[in-house]
């Protein structure tokens, strides 16, 4: 620039008003720092030319007022806001308490229920050992996104959730043949209390443990024409007995309560148990109670005890591969992992005789920590199983009835 350029420019410059002074209190001016320390670095080296270039760049920024707020911190503890529950009422419709009576005791099982619209599919789930019914609220929600007509019933098993025994005293019967038996009565009983002239088409979704007491109700057939099809998430026979040799060692490091509800979901969130911090709000609450006779810190103590449950674990899973294999209806294996898959399982698949899916991403809980993929992997299945969507080809006898050519 020439000498009597620099004497124009200047001259112009001079001649404008001043601009006013932007002011900031000392809280934003420590909260504009934070996210400015190498703009400022750059601007107080005037000598260099990435100074020059930067200051050149930034004639478009728009400076915020003070009322804007524009960096201020969220108010409130975050940690706080995070682990606050959810409650069932945001993914069912209504709770059913569904009494059985029987010489030694009498059962109030409990469920939660959003009923089917006309002829859309009822999606029965039941959960796994020390889980409840609000495991499977964030799958459902999923799985409404994609069929909003579609129903869904989620049972506590006994032992489990808000399912209560009297007398309490009496002796926990968590065998296979006793929780089919419960699955059965559940769905029959909701099918008299909502007045329903015959069973809506299902799909039978069972985790884990459920996983077992679903497939030995499909190949026990008593559900009949109803059950479309099955889906079993991460459990088989193999893997599942090997895993109970370590079963008591997983119970032993547990902890055995909690001081508060949001520490017992947090812990579940930290030890990635569930990896979905909306499932872990949404399913824990169910798992804890608050025993008021405890004197200590750790108040909130579990439901279910699993330690009481080991003498029926092996009868559990015994012949589940068999079964599974073997019940009328769509088969869908979820797994974690392939490894998981034993020898008659890995045959079967090869063959042809089910549909598999694998999340390797995902932990145990499958349907927790992943609802979103696993909602369409089963509504998918659903649809491929769907009787109402067939089409079938017309009779011969009705073809030649007509006149028309065979």
């Amino acid at each position: 620039m020439s000498d009597l350029q620099r004497a124009f420019a200047k001259s112009r410059l001079t001649g404008l008003p001043a601009m006013p002074p932007v002011m900031f209190d000392e809280a934003e001016e420590e909260e504009q720092a934070d996210h400015f320390d190498l703009e400022l670095q750059q601007q107080d080296d005037d000598s260099s030319s990435a100074s020059s270039a930067s200051s050149a760049s930034s004639t478009g920024t728009i400076i915020p007022s003070q009322n804007q707020k524009l960096f201020a911190r969220p108010q409130g503890s975050p940690n706080k806001r995070t682990l606050d529950q959810i409650p069932w009422t945001t993914y069912f419709e209504r709770e059913l308490f569904l009494e059985s009576t029987s010489e030694s005791i009498t059962i109030t099982h409990h469920a939660y229920l959003t009923s089917p619209v006309g002829t859309a599919p009822l999606f029965v789930t039941h959960h796994g050992a020390g889980s409840s019914g609000l495991s499977f609220a964030a799958l459902t929600a999923e799985i409404r996104k994609r069929l909003p007509s579609a129903g869904i019933l989620s049972l506590d098993a006994r032992g489990h959730g808000s399912t209560q025994v009297i007398p309490e005293q009496a002796i926990l019967d968590l065998s296979l043949e006793t929780l089919g038996a419960d699955l059965l009565s559940v769905i029959d009983k909701t099918k008299s209390k909502m007045g329903w002239k015959e069973l809506p088409p299902m799909i039978l979704i069972g985790h884990s443990l459920g996983g077992a007491v679903v497939t030995d109700v499909a190949k026990g057939g008593k559900l009949g024409i109803a059950v479309l099809g099955y889906a079993v998430l991460d459990v088989v026979e193999g893997s599942a007995i090997d895993a109970l040799q370590s079963m008591q060692t997983y119970l032993s490091t547990r902890p055995v309560g909690f001081p508060s509800m949001e520490s017992g979901i947090e812990w579940h969130i930290r030890s990635r148990t569930i990896r979905n911090s909306i499932s872990a709000r949404t399913s824990v609450p169910a798992l804890l109670r608050r025993d008021e006779e405890m004197r200590s810190s750790r108040q909130w103590t579990w439901r279910t005890d699993l330690a009481a449950t080991q003498p029926f674990w092996e009868g559990w899973f015994v012949g589940l591969s068999k079964k599974f294999l073997e019940a009328r209806g769509g088969k869908l294996l979820l797994l974690a992992g392939t490894d998981r898959l034993d020898k008659e399982l890995t045959i079967g698949q090869m063959q042809g005789k089910y549909a598999l899916q694998v999340f390797p991403e995902a932990g145990h809980f499958i349907h927790e920590d992943l609802p979103e993929k696993t909602a369409m992997v089963i509504v998918d299945f659903y649809k491929r199983n769907d009787r109402s969507a067939l089409v079938l080809p017309p009779k011969v006898s009705d073809m030649l009835r007509t006149g028309k050519k065979v």
